[in-house]
């Protein structure tokens, strides 16, 4: 269980493919404090700690994670938003993340508001994914809330901490990102369909 609250980013310093896996090392400011078999959101994707030295770590991407999200489309050199599993006893600063990233999508549009940026995203409609004006969604891991929400679209502002601090100074227009919708949201939306037939 995470909170969207990006710790810290990482960068991809190796990425070795096996069969329809890939085995991705990382480098970060917390790496010393890590353990084997440790869980770490990886732009919103949960994924185990396997290998471990003083300066870098490693974690597998299965065939699946890739197909469902953007760690695919790393490649050394690239930045990673991480975050630890959030503690029984700490305050949930962002919102309930499950680190099971739903779908991705495409940044349409970056607009600079004068000392923040707003970032459009377009995704494909799938199941009971949907955002609300107002609601939480998660994007590379960091917890945001919607603004001009639509059936495949919605926008989000940043602030300058986020943009320095987050990959989201890196997001262009056409760059692929993780999606996780809120999952009070999800749950709601089934209940309601199932509500309705």
């Amino acid at each position: 269980m995470f909170s969207g609250i990006v710790e810290s980013v990482a960068k991809v310093v190796k990425i070795k493919e096996d069969l329809g896996n890939k085995h991705i090392t990382l480098s970060c400011d917390f790496t010393n404090e890590l353990k084997i078999d440790q869980s770490i959101a990886h732009n919103g994707v949960c994924l185990t700690v396997v290998e471990l030295n003083e300066s870098e770590y490693t974690v597998t991407a299965i065939k699946e994670t890739l197909l469902k999200s953007n760690l695919g489309l790393l490649k050394e050199g690239s930045l990673v938003n991480l975050e630890r599993s959030m503690r029984p006893d700490a305050l949930l600063d962002g919102h309930i993340v499950q680190g099971h990233v739903d779908q991705t999508a495409v940044c349409t549009d970056v607009t600079d508001s004068e000392g923040s940026w707003y970032f459009t995203f377009v995704f494909e409609p799938q199941g009971d994914n949907t955002t609300v004006e107002k609601g939480s969604v998660t994007v590379n891991g960091v917890s945001l809330t919607v603004v001009n929400s639509t059936d495949n679209s919605f926008q989000v502002a940043i602030i300058p901490y986020t943009y320095e601090n987050t990959n989201f100074c890196k997001i262009q227009k056409d760059s692929i990102v993780n999606i996780e919708f809120d999952i009070i949201g999800k749950y709601i939306a089934k209940l309601m369909k199932n509500y309705h037939k």
